[in-house]
């Protein structure tokens, strides 16, 4: 990552996170919906270039043994630049510096990008042992 960005350790506005979101295909929940979740995270990276949301991520969970990585993004035009990289990082240091040595740290990766998070010892769940989620229902 260059001089060029900045990274701060805080929760963005939800309209720029809502934008964020939009920039990379994800659907958007209500904006109501959209501040209580960041308001309910425990950690928050913010990486901005010219002032502008460019890739955020967060950890959500107890606090205490399990974690979960959630809203990794990176704008289309950001991606490869290391910006990905420099949010793992500070995730996983605050997750090692909260949680204990046998903190759970769980997370689903986005379509193709099983192999970045590897880089950081995740690894896929057996198939007899798969992850599964409920989709609100404007997605079912």
């Amino acid at each position: 990552m260059d001089s060029e960005y900045t990274i701060t350790e805080q929760k963005p506005l939800v309209e720029e996170f809502l934008a964020l979101r939009t920039a990379v295909q994800w659907c958007n929940p209500a904006v109501v919906t959209a501040e209580a979740a960041l308001d309910g995270s425990l950690y928050c990276v913010c990486i901005r270039h010219s002032d502008k949301l460019v890739a955020f991520g967060r950890v959500i969970g107890d606090g205490s043994f399990n974690f979960y990585i959630q809203d990794m993004i990176v704008a289309p035009e950001h991606q490869g630049k290391g910006l990905g990289k420099a949010i793992m990082l500070h995730l996983l240091r605050y997750i090692e510096s909260t949680g204990g040595e046998d903190a759970m740290v769980g997370l689903m990766a986005a379509k193709g990008a099983v192999g970045f998070y590897e880089q950081f010892d995740f690894s896929i769940r057996p198939a007899e042992a798969p992850g599964m989620e409920r989709l609100p229902a404007f997605r079912r």
